[in-house]
C-alpha cells in the first residue's frame, strides 16, 4: 500500500488479533500504515463511511454486479466527490458472498483463465498500482541524453572503419562489396552517437590499428 501512495488501511476480525507483533516485520518499514490502521467487527461497519465500496474477486455465481479492472476503477475513484473503499479477501479463501453482496462493482483483473490464482499481496499492489497512475507520486529522473554527433564526426567513424576493413580482407566476396557498406553505414548511423561516444569508438579503432602495427613490426 505504502509504496503507491495509500495508507487508510481498515481491518476486519483480523485472525490473530490486532496489533499484530509479526504484522511489523512484515511490512518491511511501511510502519505508517499500521499504525494508522483501523479494526472493524464487521465489512459492513469497515465501509459504512465510504460512498462506493469495490470488492476485489472473480465473478461469484449468483451475484449481479458491475465488473470493472483495475484500471476502470481507479479512474472512477479518484474522480469521485466520495470516499471509494477496495476490499479484498483473506489470503486463503478470498472473500465470501455475502462479503461481494456489500459491495457496488466488482473489481477484477484479466488474467489466465486457465491460472487465475493470486495471492493478496498481489491483488493490492495490482489495484494500488492503477490506483497511483493518477497521483502526483515520484517518477523516475529523466537522463538527458547528449546531443547528436555532427555528420562530419560520424562520417570521420565510418570512414576510419572502412580504412581498417578494406586490408583485413572483409569486404568479400567482391560483388557484394557496395551492400556490405551500406548494411554497415546504416549500421552506424541507425543510433544518435553522441560526440562523445564517436571518439570513443574511433579510439578503440585507434588501438587496434597500433596493436596491428606492432604485431607487423
Amino acid at each position: 500500500m505504502l509504496n503507491f501512495g495509500l495508507t487508510d488501511l481498515r481491518l476486519v476480525s483480523p485472525r490473530d488479533g490486532w496489533p499484530n507483533p509479526a504484522a511489523g516485520p512484515a511490512a518491511s518499514g511501511a510502519d505508517v500504515v499500521l499504525e494508522q490502521a483501523r479494526v472493524f467487527d464487521s465489512v459492513a461497519e469497515a465501509v459504512a463511511d465510504c460512498g462506493h465500496v469495490y470488492a476485489t474477486t472473480v465473478r461469484k455465481r449468483g451475484v449481479t454486479k458491475p465488473v470493472e479492472t483495475p484500471e476502470q476503477a481507479a479512474g472512477a475513484i479518484v474522480t469521485a466527490p466520495y470516499r471509494s473503499a477496495i476490499l479484498f479477501g483473506p489470503e486463503r479463501s478470498g472473500l465470501e458472498t455475502d462479503d461481494v453482496a456489500l459491495a457496488r462493482t466488482i473489481i477484477t483483473v484479466p488474467i489466465n483463465p486457465d491460472f487465475g490464482s493470486l495471492n493478496l499481496a498481489q491483488a493490492v499492489i495490482l489495484v494500488a498500482y492503477e490506483w497511483s497512475k493518477h497521483q502526483a507520486l515520484a517518477q523516475p529522473t529523466d537522463t538527458e541524453l547528449p546531443e547528436p554527433a555532427p555528420q562530419e564526426e560520424l562520417e570521420g567513424l565510418i570512414g576510419h572503419l572502412d580504412q581498417l576493413l578494406e586490408p583485413s580482407g572483409y569486404y568479400f566476396p567482391p560483388d557484394r562489396v557496395p551492400a556490405t557498406k551500406r548494411t554497415l553505414r546504416t549500421l552506424l548511423t541507425k543510433p544518435g552517437w553522441s560526440s562523445m561516444e564517436i571518439r570513443t569508438l574511433r579510439g578503440v579503432l585507434s588501438a587496434l590499428e597500433g596493436a596491428k602495427a606492432r604485431r607487423k613490426a
